[in-house]
């Protein structure tokens, strides 16, 4: 009878410091620690007293690859509080805003974070030796993806052009027409990032997931939407804490979100235990058929079809969304006119307002409480960071208990492989893991 212990000191590229404890008896695995050492940023509560319209601006700054996400989800819950509806052009605006940083943050993630994993580098440095015309394309689209940000939101990180109701400043025809012709050698360049990620090696590993992400009857989710899941979930966003909540772990000063108990008539497997996976393949999964054509011609060519339920296959398809936000951003700009106004005119009153929308790497959720000077008096901002912890922890528990066997210095790899699948932020690219294996005999 043996035990052993697979420490990892700091685990690569996520959002702030993190360490991983797996500890196995008999060749099980018994514990499974996932610490995030994030020092406290306090936005929430730099929210509380200030005007309503500050949110977007102040949100944007949380994140410097999915500023967009921050602002739409809180003038989502604005507009919920105040009855107001965006529609029309206004509205598309607000998609094609989403498509720069989906385009942007995932070309980062497929080229210069993850694929080196896969192809056997450190890092991206490494990569472009051996295969530059891979990393000048994932470069070349992360920039088409910033510059759509900047014509649309004034700039390309933490963009000011978003407001409740609208935008501040809403662009000629005529500004797009140099990004559209960027964004059709895109979209070209897209379809090529399908099959190339398509043909990475992947390593073998499943998981009866519960995927949650939001659902719309007509198009590809963004910024609108109902919450759904594979196994049956389908609530309005104003019920999201009725059902899922967070949690603090000792051992890690993040918060964990679960779901708050299993539902009548679901095909229970995480979900039992309230775990649940957002992000990439949470939406291909669940809204595979609202996918352009485009898209799902690519996705079907490189055999990417639902259900995807290998982790370490979500990077292609991050590259199939990558595609997919090219083509719409194509589609709305063709058929683009200016609006007569910027922003839709509304009254301020109080209330809870209650907002939703698909970052890049999963559903992030924002509350807020309105008093009648128009002053936040209340906030809550559950990132998909915290969403995806237990099952991170999950899915780490699984493959070491499959891979316990292997070296070390594979096992280190494919653990730091199987975090960035989540998309960790790059704010922490610089930090290496550390892997200790240690084996004594069991008393």
């Amino acid at each position: 009878m043996s035990t052993k212990a697979i420490k990892v000191d700091y685990l690569a590229r996520v959002e702030g410091e993190g360490s991983l404890l797996v500890k196995t008896k008999d060749g099980r695995v018994s514990d499974v620690k996932f610490r995030i050492f994030e020092p406290p940023r306090f936005f929430e509560a730099f929210l509380r007293g200030r005007k309503y319209s500050e949110a977007p601006d102040i949100t944007a700054r949380i994140c410097g690859i999915c500023p967009v996400a921050y602002q739409m989800s809180s003038v989502h819950a604005m507009e919920y509080a105040f009855h107001v509806k965006v529609e029309g052009q206004l509205r598309e605006l607000r998609r094609l805003l989403y498509c720069g940083e989906w385009i942007e943050s995932h070309a980062l993630h497929v080229y210069m974070l993850h694929a080196p994993d896969f192809l056997g580098y450190e890092d991206a440095i490494q990569l472009a030796a051996d295969h530059p015309d891979a990393v000048q394309r994932g470069l070349r689209l992360k920039k088409v993806g910033n510059e759509l940000v900047s014509v649309l939101a004034g700039r390309e990180i933490h963009p000011i052009n978003v407001k409740v109701g609208g935008f501040y400043r809403v662009p000629l025809k005529k500004d797009f027409a140099e990004i559209l012709e960027k964004l059709k050698r895109a979209r070209d360049e897209a379809y090529e990032t399908v099959l190339w990620t398509a043909m990475l090696p992947f390593p073998d590993f499943d998981f009866d997931y519960e995927f949650v992400a939001l659902s719309h009857p007509s198009e590809y989710p963004f910024n609108e939407g109902r919450l759904a899941s594979s196994k049956g979930l389908n609530i309005d966003i104003r019920d999201y804490e009725l059902l899922f909540h967070e949690r603090h772990v000792p051992y890690s000063n993040a918060l964990q979100s679960s779901m708050k108990s299993p539902r009548q008539g679901d095909q229970q497997s995480t979900s039992a235990e309230g775990i649940y996976l957002t992000g990439p393949l949470a939406r291909f999964n669940i809204n595979f058929d609202k996918l352009s054509p485009t898209a799902r011609k690519a996705a079907e060519e490189a055999g990417v079809k639902p259900p995807v339920t290998n982790p370490f296959r979500s990077i292609a398809v991050r590259a199939v969304e990558t595609l997919y936000a090219c083509d719409e951003a194509i589609r709305i700009i063709e058929n683009y006119e200016r609006p007569s106004e910027p922003a839709v005119k509304y009254e301020v009153r109080p209330g809870f307002g209650f907002g939703c929308t698909e970052a890049p790497r999963g559903i992030l959720y924002h509350r807020y409480l309105v008093g009648d000077d128009g002053l936040i008096k209340d906030a809550k901002i559950v990132p998909p960071t915290s969403q995806n912890q237990r099952m991170m922890e999950s899915d780490l528990r699984g493959f070491v208990t499959e891979n316990i066997e292997k070296p070390k210095q594979e096992l280190t790899m494919r653990c730091e492989q199987l975090v960035r699948n989540y998309d960790p932020c790059i704010s922490c690219a610089t930090h290496f893991i550390k892997l200790d294996i240690t084996e004594e005999e069991s008393s």
